[in-house]
């Protein structure tokens, strides 16, 4: 019998579940701030680690008001990924009651066994800056990015460099930006890695 909906998660997968594309379609990876490195050139500031009033500290990566700054991670998607555009939100903070927006630009290139690692990142893409709420250690989450296209014709079992960037001249928020953490989105289109 078809399931309606997500399936149940007591209930193992059959041969039609995996046809009909059950187990394929939309996933997410977090990439807090933790797992980024600022860029050498014009790089945002080093992990910083915030310990507040009450609850979590967290650590950031902040990003000038003045310049555009950068930082960079890398991701080993899964062989299950299916090497297309992605998406994604950014979430971040403020120090500050100013209730201006900010706008975060990421850019991919994906890197395949003896490709050189200098390669030219994809073009940057960037959701609707986000207006920060105006208190203090607010969280905000923009919303999901348009496609950003990955430079260097991804495929399976490869390494994929993102940048992502504040561009100050779409924004405006006269504080540090700074960065939480991505979300990235991708489109699956197999069961598992095999």
């Amino acid at each position: 019998m078809p399931f309606i909906g997500a399936k149940p998660t007591n209930v193992p997968l059959s041969a039609s579940d995996i046809q009909s594309g059950i187990i394929d379609g939309k996933q997410t990876i977090w990439i807090p701030a933790v797992a980024m490195y600022p860029n050498s050139t014009n790089g945002c500031a080093d992990l910083e680690q915030t310990e507040l009033a009450n609850g979590p500290e967290i650590k950031t990566l902040d990003f000038d008001k003045d310049s555009d700054e950068f930082a960079q991670f890398a991701v080993a998607f899964p062989k299950s990924w299916n090497e297309g555009t992605i998406t994604f939100q950014a979430f971040f903070t403020a120090n500050s009651t100013n209730t201006g927006t900010v706008s975060w630009l990421l850019s991919g290139v994906a890197i395949a066994d003896n490709d050189s690692i200098n390669t030219v990142f994809g073009t940057g893409v960037a959701p609707t800056a986000k207006a920060h709420s105006g208190t203090v250690n607010d969280l905000d989450i923009t919303a999901e990015s348009g496609a950003v296209t990955i430079a260097g014709s991804p495929s399976t079992d490869e390494e994929v460099y993102f940048q992502i960037s504040r561009d100050v001249s779409e924004d405006s928020l006269t504080a540090d930006a700074k960065l939480l953490g991505v979300k990235l989105f991708f489109t699956t289109d197999a069961a598992n890695d095999a």
